[in-house]
């Protein structure tokens, strides 16, 4: 557990400094943006490497429960990530879902950890999910109080951009969201992750 909280301090930690803009800002001045950006991503890769360390073994050791999630959470958790992967997918391709979303990876991840914090009940699993549910939402709110402020520009996180005629490039966000999605929770999520989602899986 305590690898699984570090990781989750430091990969979420250093994301939510940059909502910091004014002592982001201060960092950057005294050290360069290159050495910002290099030493931004170090840390979070080793929080992220930290945090999948940390979950397995707490898997290993043997998890927590907290409650005991109704069955039907796990069907209504995987239909809930078709829509993750979907917003993820929204974010590189400026459409209408990404205009309405405004930010959609954010909006993606929110959707990806409400699902996980539904259909799992035990302690590291609330805190993983819980974390980055707290996270995206928190991010969310800094974003649109940073686009509020006058003179300032807010990142868009792949979003708020204004939709083109057409629906090409939301057809194609659907697209490859259903596929991926499909990919991994029938295929991937069991490999990679140990835990079959697909129904009627072991």
């Amino acid at each position: 557990m305590l690898f699984l909280i570090l990781g989750l301090v430091l990969f979420l930690g250093t994301h939510a400094f940059t909502m910091l803009r004014t002592r982001r800002a201060s960092v950057i001045g005294e050290v360069g943006e290159a050495r910002y950006k290099l030493g931004y991503t170090a840390l979070s890769l080793i929080g992220l490497i930290l945090i999948g360390y940390g979950f397995g073994l707490y898997r290993q050791e043997g998890m927590i429960p907290v409650w005991n999630p109704p069955v039907f959470t796990r069907h209504l958790s995987l239909l809930l990530t078709l829509f993750a992967f979907i917003a993820l997918a929204a974010a590189y391709l400026p459409g209408h879902i990404r205009a309405r979303a405004k930010h959609p990876m954010l909006l993606a991840v929110k959707i990806w950890a409400t699902a996980h914090l539904l259909a799992n009940g035990d302690l590291g699993s609330i805190l993983l999910f819980g974390g980055f549910l707290a996270w995206a939402v928190i991010a969310r709110i800094s974003l649109k109080r940073r686009a509020a402020s006058p003179g300032t520009v807010a990142s868009q996180h792949g979003g708020a951009v204004a939709a083109p005629s057409g629906w090409r490039n939301d057809a194609i966000a659907v697209a490859i969201g259903l596929v991926t999605w499909f990919a991994f929770a029938k295929y991937l999520h069991p490999l990679l992750i140990g835990v079959a989602a697909w129904p009627g899986m072991a």
